[in-house]
């Protein structure tokens, strides 16, 4: 009922008005915002998937404001199981009852959420553990529910051509099936620990094999609050600014350097755990969804922003037909940077007042249809890094911190992610340290454009 009323409310409130006139973009805002409003209501009365399809589509920047939004409220919360029904899948998974395996096991779970709910326990080696046990009967309810949605995304694209939706269907359906087995969530747990080794401020908890199935995912229990929690940050002295700080480099390192994206950014899943007086680490939860990166498509990312920090256009329209976007690769400046790709503005500065109005007025020609043939064309991976794209720059914003600290990270972890040549490995020869001297003179104008620069930095060695 609610899909059928939003079909109507778009086709009958445009009726009549000059296509992509003022007051058509003015009634189009009004029915985007009332039709997000429904599917909220759609969302939160049916609970499940369709609260993480809704937080999946919230996510992404590549959908109007007016949903993105609305549809931002959804929690991903819900009531508890009945403890009788958790313990029938724990000890069918387990073998054994949980006295056998458990000193404690509290009833009351610590999270509930779509798929699955944690319950907090002690093993009985006094090791305290956090255990994941997914609702009986999902699979079935997975299969029906995706059926609905790809059901209803078909109905607006035959009512509405030009809006064609069926790849956010297709790219829901790829995350939340792999979310499903918890042996390859704990997979993806131990694989993103081991990129960040090196990294002493991001935690992963420790999984426990011998205790983990498909249903059922026992993992080392870490304390902390939610990342973007800042009554919590204030009261332990922790700056949200250098939380922010970590959170933004902690993401870009796994999107240029690792090519392993964790793919559900939300604050739930990234505890903010102190470290001492007004020291803290981030411990990154729920490996469910991941997605590994194409490494030609990694190098290619990486070149991408190497190309939007020095603005050279040139190298944005090539990566562009690289990735099957040409004809919309002048909008890549907009879309990461906020600049035109013909702006003179300063890196992490926004847009001059003529810069908005000239992009305002080409905005206008673009039609539905053209957003629509651009986010289908876009490969999957770039879809991928756009959503946590989205969703870091959401946490950013509630810490308060400067668009230039997103900037700042991506910057340096895309130089580190470009595969270079040394001039020791490949033997000392004119070639390799010219390579090497322009890659240190590349640094240091990107130090100067970000206002970071250092005495140190000016050293070529």
């Amino acid at each position: 009922m609610q899909i059928a009323a939003t079909a109507f409310d778009y086709k009958y409130s445009l009726r009549g008005l000059p296509e992509y006139s003022d007051e058509y973009r003015r009634v189009l805002s009004e029915v985007h915002s009332r039709s997000a409003k429904r599917i909220l209501r759609l969302c939160e009365l049916n609970r499940g998937f369709y609260v993480k399809a809704g937080q999946f589509v919230a996510a992404m920047r590549q959908v109007p404001k007016e949903y993105s939004s609305t549809l931002s409220s959804l929690q991903d919360q819900t009531a508890p199981c009945p403890f009788k029904a958790i313990k029938e899948v724990l000890v069918r998974n387990l073998g054994a009852d949980l006295s056998e395996i458990f000193i404690s096991f509290d009833e009351q779970p610590v999270a509930a959420a779509s798929i699955a709910q944690v319950h907090h326990a002690v093993l009985k080696d006094h090791q305290e553990v956090a255990v994941k046990v997914q609702y009986p009967g999902l699979e079935k309810q997975m299969h029906f529910d995706l059926g609905t949605m790809s059901l209803l995304s078909n109905l607006i694209t035959w009512l509405f051509p030009e809006y064609r939706f069926g790849w956010i269907v297709s790219e829901f359906a790829k995350s939340i099936s792999s979310e499903l087995d918890f042996t390859q969530e704990a997979r993806n747990s131990e694989r993103a620990a081991k990129n960040f080794k090196g990294n002493s401020t991001v935690k992963i908890p420790h999984v426990f094999w011998d205790l983990t199935t498909t249903k059922v995912l026992t993992m080392q229990f870490c304390k902390g609050q939610k990342v973007d929690n800042l009554e919590f940050l204030k009261e332990m002295g922790i700056s949200p600014t250098n939380v922010a700080k970590a959170l933004s480099e902690m993401v870009a390192e796994m999107i240029f350097v690792h090519g392993f994206l964790h793919g559900d950014l939300h604050p739930g899943n990234i505890l903010v755990s102190q470290e001492g007086a007004s020291s803290f680490s981030l411990v990154l939860l729920d490996h469910g969804i991941c997605k590994e990166l194409d490494e030609t498509f990694r190098v290619n990312y990486c070149e991408l922003w190497k190309a939007l920090i020095f603005m050279d256009s040139n190298k944005i329209q090539q990566l562009g037909e690289q990735m099957g976007v040409s004809k919309y690769a002048r909008y890549f400046p907009v879309i990461f940077t906020g600049r035109t790709i013909n702006s003179k503005t300063a890196l992490g500065r926004g847009m001059s007042v003529e810069e908005k109005n000239n992009l305002k007025q080409e905005l206008k020609s673009l039609k539905m249809e053209d957003i629509s043939s651009f986010m289908e064309s876009l490969p999957s991976d770039f879809l991928t890094v756009l959503r946590a794209d989205g969703l870091l720059r959401s946490l950013l914003s509630k810490l308060g911190a400067p668009h230039r600290i997103r900037l700042r990270a991506y910057a340096k972890y895309a130089f580190q992610g470009v595969p270079r040549v040394d001039a020791f490995e490949s033997g000392v020869t004119m070639g390799a340290v010219l390579i090497k001297l322009e890659s240190k003179i590349k640094d240091i104008q990107l130090s100067l454009m970000l206002g970071n620069l250092s005495y140190s930095s000016l050293i070529i060695n």
